[in-house]
């Protein structure tokens, strides 16, 4: 596994870019093929009223990011003056429209079977955190979210440092996701009957999971927990150098962020038929492992 295998460099410098309908159709399958695009010449400057967000002391108690839901109104997770964190969500807000006007522009495939999901700003240094293995993003795994079920929908992610220095944000990139689920898949257990409905009732999931969506969490935490494939799993050191954009799938990209601070972060949902290759989807993997419908 190389770099120029899993990540596909794009020299754009303009949020607004438009490329041509075959270009991009190239881009959704690097991409849906378990791909990063990363975009080394795309920063998001900020104001001078928001450089005073650069410091961990904005986020509130021991949250690790500030967040904004897609549909705005106020951020949560932040501490500051209620001035404060009115910039701080019209600088999340800024930033959310552009990733979507980057993706119009990159990824026109996907404009019509998209929809929004939260933003998040990302002040923290990854590095020395204490954190339980299940929410330890510096070990590897898949994304899948405990309280919000996506039915099979796909998480595309677009991310910017913004560290002020140098300092670039490092993943790791891990083995293939049919490679992944083939190697978790006898650990999963069923979810018990009739759970899905009683966590929608209580409130704990948004809505009510399917059995894709417990799958997709028995992976997420089976890699998690396992010590030894933290320690000898397949993967390849990425750095995303400070003022770069990238982009991924990170329901299929199987990752890790072990270094880093100062980072932006937009999630989009995307509907299956708008997807150039559905049978690559997690989804379609899953159904044809385990031989049942799951969405």
């Amino acid at each position: 596994m190389t770099t120029s295998e899993r990540v596909h460099t794009l020299e754009i410098d303009d949020w607004a870019c438009a490329l041509d309908a075959q270009r991009g159709e190239a881009l959704c399958a690097r991409l849906e093929r378990g791909g990063v695009l990363l975009l080394p010449r795309l920063p998001f400057a900020l104001l001078p009223a928001e450089g005073r967000f650069l410091c961990e002391a904005c986020t509130a108690g021991d949250r690790k990011h500030v967040s904004l839901p897609a549909a705005g109104g106020e951020v949560r997770g932040a501490r500051g003056t209620p001035e404060d964190l009115e910039v701080m969500g019209r600088m999340m807000g800024r930033y959310a429209t552009m990733a979507a006007r980057l993706l119009d522009g990159i990824l026109p495939r996907y404009q019509a079977h998209r929809r929004p999901g939260a933003i998040s700003f990302r002040p923290c240094r990854i590095e020395g955190r204490v954190q339980s293995w299940r929410k330890d993003d510096t070990r590897m795994h898949i994304d899948s979210f405990p309280s919000n079920p996506v039915r099979g929908r796909r998480i595309l992610r677009v991310f910017t440092n913004v560290h002020p220095g140098a300092q670039p944000r490092r993943w790791n990139v891990g083995e293939p996701f049919a490679a992944f689920a083939e190697r978790f898949l006898p650990r999963a257990r069923r979810a018990w009957p009739g759970s899905a409905p009683l966590l929608a009732a209580l409130g704990i999931t948004k809505s009510r999971r399917s059995p894709y969506d417990h799958l997709m969490l028995q992976l997420h935490d089976a890699a998690k927990a396992d010590n030894e494939y933290q320690r000898s799993a397949p993967r390849l050191e990425v750095d995303f150098p400070a003022g770069a954009t990238w982009i991924a799938f990170t329901d299929e990209v199987v990752h890790a962020a072990t270094a880093g601070q100062f980072a932006f972060e937009r999630t989009f949902y995307l509907e299956l038929e708008g997807m150039r290759e559905p049978r690559a989807a997690p989804l379609a993997v899953l159904e044809g492992l385990t031989g049942r419908r799951l969405a």
